[in-house]
């Protein structure tokens, strides 16, 4: 059992929201339960409790999900600690409350679809690289799984956005916040061989800066994306159902199976809730046990 650090600013909380919602016995030993788990955890990283920011509170659950504490159990501990937070702000103990940016979930989604490396590879190596739309497919398909993009994003995607020389895109995602993603060589080339041989074959008599065009010179729709990865999956026999989601999903997933760290992958598919990004390690879970039992020899 874990010890109890004596705060009189929990007590205080615990106090107060018993005297003004009247909650069950039980429900205040969650919120004591919770909120003490945090504050052994400052403790531990020796950070004040005033001095805690977003980050320290995004790295404690991430340390739990890492741990296999469930879902339901941190959505319970986000909560708790968001009208701990609130209380000490409101009371004027806090200047800035450090979980004012921290979502918490309404219900705990189903963990995403995705596919494994050799589909993956099978996928992307599907194109024609010698046909200018074999080529555009390729590099499309090859930036989506290097940068974990949303397809919204991948469509609408601009010379302005891409620079050759660092090897990085600049993407407005959602709420229309940008975020900086490294793109790795490999995807970079196909990306210039695209440009180089084929890009101006789909240019119309109108100028446009959108990097991936139609057969009509124009933006791609996402509608359109779709058939396309709906096509190449049939080519090569990838008979379960596909979504552009899917290789962004199959992006976080093999990251977190090789060992990025949790928050650097939220950084990279723009998520706003670290609880969202967590969903991946319970992907990244089943695939290892997976992998065990069909390699292990007593498995």
């Amino acid at each position: 059992m874990k010890k109890k650090l004596n705060n009189e600013y929990l007590d205080s909380f615990l106090d107060n929201i018993w005297a003004e919602q009247g909650l069950a016995k039980n429900t205040l030993l969650s919120y004591e339960h919770d909120i003490n788990s945090f504050l052994l955890f400052l403790d531990k990283e020796k950070i004040k409790l005033f001095d805690t920011k977003q980050t320290d509170v995004n790295a404690f659950i991430s340390q739990r999900f890492s741990n296999g504490i469930s879902s339901r159990s941190n959505m319970r501990l986000i909560s708790s600690l968001k009208k701990f937070f609130l209380y000490l702000y409101s009371h004027n103990f806090l200047k800035k409350n450090p979980t004012e940016n921290i979502e918490t979930p309404r219900k705990i989604k189903s963990l995403p679809h995705t596919i494994g490396i050799d589909q993956v590879d099978k996928l992307l190596n599907a194109p024609d690289m010698n046909s200018r739309f074999g080529s555009r497919d390729k590099a499309m398909l090859e930036i989506l799984y290097a940068c974990g993009l949303r397809v919204s994003e991948l469509v609408s995607l601009k010379f302005s956005q891409v620079n050759m020389e660092s090897n990085f895109l600049r993407v407005l995602g959602k709420g229309n916040k940008e975020r900086i993603i490294p793109i790795n060589d490999y995807a970079l080339s196909f990306l210039k061989k695209y440009i180089d041989d084929f890009r101006k074959d789909f240019i119309t008599s109108k100028k446009t800066d959108t990097l991936f065009l139609s057969n009509r010179g124009a933006e791609m729709t996402r509608h359109s994306f779709w058939h396309i990865l709906k096509k190449y999956a049939l080519q090569v026999g990838i008979e379960e159902h596909l979504s552009p989601h899917t290789l962004r999903h199959a992006f976080a997933t093999h990251m977190i199976n090789n060992g990025a760290d949790l928050r650097v992958v939220q950084l990279l598919l723009g998520h706003s809730d670290l609880s969202t990004t967590q969903l991946y390690t319970h992907i990244a879970k089943n695939e290892l046990k997976e992998l065990h039992c069909r390699n292990h020899p007593r498995a």
